[in-house]
């Protein structure tokens, strides 16, 4: 199974390449963690915000796999604790899917993209910063496959 991490925004600082890549090398190669990087789209003082969500939008369609299982990271998704998560994973496994895990720009998600995802996922009521995010995802998917091979990382 393939996991594409889709994001907006690149440019990391290299606590966050580092961070991301411990984590996602960690996986076996039968779950592979795939970063996406896709551009900020314009703004400006006079630009339309709404265009730019368009705009990565756009972009984020076109980077989602055919026949992935869509999960937006949204503020009103659903929290899910380790536990649920490796759960989450095992059903993504056994699908026989690849998934693709949105994190949309400064602005949030375009509604099309959070109208194609299946499931919807809060990390947090906070604010977190999409660099750390990043690092923080790679992390929890690490834990969560952790828990399905009853190695003791979790504890």
């Amino acid at each position: 199974m393939k996991i594409r991490l889709i994001a907006i925004g690149g440019k990391m600082p290299d606590w966050v390449n580092a961070g991301y890549q411990e984590y996602s090398k960690r996986l076996p190669a039968d779950m592979t963690l795939e970063l996406v990087e896709l551009p900020l789209g314009y703004r400006g003082k006079s630009s339309d915000t709404a265009r730019a969500i368009k705009q990565e939008g756009d972009q984020m369609l076109a980077a989602i796999g055919k026949g992935d299982l869509v999960v937006a990271l949204e503020v009103l998704g659903r929290n899910w604790s380790t536990e649920q998560l490796s759960e989450k994973l095992d059903g993504w496994r056994m699908s026989g899917r690849n998934v693709s895990l949105l994190i949309g720009g400064p602005d949030g998600l375009d509604p099309r993209c959070s109208a194609l995802a299946e499931q919807k996922w809060s990390l947090s009521a906070l604010t977190l910063p999409h660099p750390l995010v990043r690092v923080l995802l790679a992390e929890q998917l690490y834990r969560a496959w952790t828990i399905l091979q009853g190695h003791p990382y979790h504890k």
